[in-house]
């Protein structure tokens, strides 16, 4: 049986850059041309989509998610014929989960009506936070109080599944600031939540405040701290996590995502797009100019491709499974991975029944150190090879 298949579809288009954001994306004053002009992305989406079923063949669509940039921004009615171009050329799956992200000031209750008629099954806000001034440390142009009445809106709209994005951690945020944040996503009625650590990244703007001295850097103590904050609010509201970053209420988890997490393929359509198949990765080109230029040209938008080894798949396989509530087999970890698993459920670090059951499973200590664990387990080979090396060397003469 293949694995699960699903498109990813790449919107570029954002009316403002955040500060934290190192996405591929762009404003209006950094484009021109129709190609560049949502029509004009749509046009080559429709290609790709063609190119895509061509190339893939038979295969059945389980989930389509629509990121970006900005979604919600090209409309309801361009969103409804991105899908309309997925049926077309492919056999979709009953039930098949179909999601958009959108940012709360550019939807409204008829956006939401449109997509949902469109065929859209899910919708992602981007919240961020419910303090206005941390969303001014972002750069986030929404009031506090419009993801919750999109949220809202949604739900009138008939979305049984509405996810609110959170990032905790941010400079100048409060313990008290991220509870309210909590508490604002639950008034939403929200049945998943995303939430992330503020990472910053090389090039951004907030890179650039925090390198002159304007802003703090996060503190990983603190971002530690808020996490379990954060996972009581919600867990004592019935939102389970069931990956390190996601919680949601019972068959509320998103399908497209665990595809990721479970060796799945997906086509990423769209400029800067990754794809996966049967263990090929490539990526498109990232300018939506020569993106749509190719395809208008018969050609493959491709940037680059690598085929990744047994060794690399072995490490993603490792590096995603284990981050999923449902945690890994202990039988897909070599032996010196599998003796590593021992020592982290002895440590406290991966649930102990579950690992006498075959199951490697982190605790809640062990989300906290997800990271720690999984490079455990995979450098365990070359660890346990040096130290049999170390120890099998002669001992160096007195005095040495």
């Amino acid at each position: 049986m293949p694995p699960p298949f699903g498109i990813y579809v790449h919107v570029p288009f954002c009316a403002t850059r955040c500060g934290y954001c190192d996405f591929n994306t762009y404003t209006a004053s950094e484009l021109a041309g129709d190609a560049s002009s949502p029509d004009g992305w749509l046009d080559a989406a429709r290609r790709e989509i063609a190119l895509a079923a061509r190339t893939v063949g038979d295969r059945t669509v389980e989930t389509v998610f629509v990121g970006g940039g900005t979604p919600s921004l090209i409309g309801a009615g361009r969103l409804s014929a991105v899908l309309d171009a997925v049926r077309s050329e492919f056999r979709t799956a009953p039930g098949w989960e179909v999601t958009t992200e959108s940012n709360p000031e550019s939807t409204s209750p008829g956006f939401f009506a449109g997509i949902r008629d469109g065929g859209y099954t899910r919708v992602s806000l981007g919240m961020q936070s419910a303090a206005r001034h941390v969303l001014a440390v972002l750069d986030r142009t929404h009031t506090p109080g419009r993801a919750v009445a999109a949220a809202r809106e949604a739900r009138a709209a008939g979305f049984g599944h509405v996810n609110l994005d959170l990032i905790y951690a941010t400079p100048g945020e409060t313990d008290d600031d991220l509870r309210r944040s909590a508490d604002a996503v639950l008034e939403a009625g929200a049945d998943h939540v995303s939430a992330y650590a503020l990472i910053v990244e090389d090039g951004t703007a907030l890179h650039r405040r925090v390198r002159r001295g304007e802003l703090p850097a996060p503190d990983d103590d603190v971002a530690a701290t808020r996490y379990e904050l954060l996972d009581a609010r919600l867990r004592a509201a019935g939102l389970d996590w069931y990956e390190v970053s996601n919680w949601s209420l019972p068959g509320a988890a998103c399908r497209h995502n665990l595809g990721y997490w479970r060796d799945g393929d997906w086509w990423g359509v769209g400029p800067g797009a990754h794809s996966h198949l049967a263990g090929v990765r490539w990526w498109n080109v990232k300018h939506p100019a020569r993106w749509a230029a190719r395809l208008a040209a018969g050609e493959s938008p491709e940037g680059g491709r690598e085929h990744l080894t047994a060794a690399e798949r072995y490490t993603e396989r490792v590096m995603l499974r284990l981050r999923l509530a449902e945690g890994m087999a202990l039988d897909l970890l070599d032996p010196a991975g599998r003796a590593a698993a021992a020592r982290a459920a002895g440590d406290g670090l991966l649930e102990p029944l579950a690992h006498a059951a075959g199951r490697a499973v982190l605790t809640d200590r062990g989300r906290l150190l997800a990271d720690r664990v999984v490079t455990d387990l995979l450098l365990a080979p070359e660890r346990d090879a040096g130290h049999a090396a170390a120890t099998a060397r002669p001992a160096p003469p007195v005095g040495a």
